[in-house]
């Protein structure tokens, strides 16, 4: 029969003891230890709102009136453009209009006539008379037709870029994000693109517009009723309520 002398128990138990604190001390650091993220996970957000962002912004609203050698003025069409041009300037613009008239080339003699139309034009609109700023230019591709180019600048919401692509579709050691289910980096884009085109005022985006007033002629109406305590909704015609539309007979 063997006996254990209690000083080596005791020291066999502290070494024990000491090997468990420090497994738990290890074991504790690891659990509080991130996930390393790399590759494009760590370049794009998982919300395509935050991946693809509507941001507003001054950029410029471009027309081009293409002018023939011989033929100087504006067609109906191109009339229409140019006053189409100076409304919408009126109500966004934030920047004179910028006039681009090409020289040196086959119809720069028929440009100059047409820009003194199109000057003409824009102060019939509203423009003041000193609204436009002429430069010139020479195109730098002589296979390209000159134009007049009118731009002006405007706020904007916009989106984008869109159709890029830096990792793969597919399953690849480039692109960890497949086997975890997430939205490509492309994913979104489009449809934040096509939000920020269809936005008239980008403030919008912002803050809201002042409350319109009340009509009044009907709140009168409304309250009037209310207080014979008579129903307060408008009543329709019994020949209203099953009326059908004639679109498509």
């Amino acid at each position: 029969m063997t006996t254990t002398h209690p000083a080596a128990f005791r020291k066999r138990l502290c070494l024990a003891l000491a090997l468990t604190g420090l497994a738990l001390a290890l074991g504790a650091c690891n659990t509080t230890r991130q996930p390393e993220v790399t590759g494009s996970l760590a370049l794009a957000p998982e919300d395509y709102r935050l991946r693809h962002p509507i941001v507003i912004q001054e950029s410029n609203r471009n027309t081009e009136i293409f002018v023939g050698s011989t033929r100087g003025g504006l067609t109906s069409a191109q009339r229409a453009d140019v006053i189409g041009l100076g409304q919408t300037w009126l109500a966004d613009g934030t920047g004179a209009i910028i006039a681009e008239v090409p020289v040196g080339t086959p119809n720069a003699r028929a440009a100059q006539e047409s820009l003194r139309e199109i000057q003409m034009l824009l102060v019939q609109v509203g423009l003041p008379a000193g609204g436009v700023t002429v430069r010139q230019y020479h195109p730098e591709d002589p296979r390209l037709f000159a134009t007049i180019r009118l731009k002006y600048p405007r706020i904007v919401a916009d989106a984008g870029p869109c159709g890029t692509w830096p990792a793969d579709l597919g399953p690849s050691i480039k692109n960890p994000s497949y086997l975890e289910n997430r939205s490509y980096h492309n994913f979104g884009c489009a449809y934040q693109r096509n939000m920020a085109a269809m936005v008239d005022n980008p403030a919008d985006l912002i803050q809201p517009r002042p409350e319109s007033p009340a009509y009044t002629a009907r709140r009168t109406a409304a309250f009037e009723k209310y207080r014979k305590g008579t129903p307060t909704a408008i009543t329709y015609p019994e020949s209203d309520k099953a009326k059908l539309s004639d679109i498509g007979k």
